[in-house]
């Protein structure tokens, strides 16, 4: 990956399967692509995928490790509201779709895992 690639959750987790390997499986491709040093530019967190951010959540260490290291992660604020965790946000900048329109529309390549 490289800082022209966005990186979309739109799940709690990582694919399409029962809730836990879902939370395995982000879990491992967050702390790989940091072990792997080529981050995206951005991760968008929108639908489910909010819930990555939040309080709880067993990712926020990677997050804010990449955070830290110059990854912005843009929270839907919509979705936030949705499931009432404005105030459970852990990590990241909360923003609203035409933020994450205005990213996807830039980008030169995005992930949707």
């Amino acid at each position: 990956m490289d800082r022209d690639t966005v990186v979309l959750f739109t799940r709690n987790g990582l694919g399409d399967a029962p809730a836990e390997l879902q939370q395995v499986l982000a879990t491992k491709f967050l702390t790989l692509t940091l072990e792997s040093g080529e981050l995206p530019g951005k991760i968008l967190f929108y639908t489910e995928g909010v819930k990555l951010v939040c309080e709880g959540s067993a990712v926020i260490p990677q997050l804010k490790e990449m955070e830290k290291r110059g990854v912005e992660l843009v929270i839907c604020q919509t979705c936030l509201n949705f499931f009432n965790l404005a105030e459970a946000v852990r990590v990241g900048v909360v923003g609203g779709m035409g933020d994450i329109l205005t990213t996807l529309q830039k980008a030169g390549r995005v992930l949707s895992v």
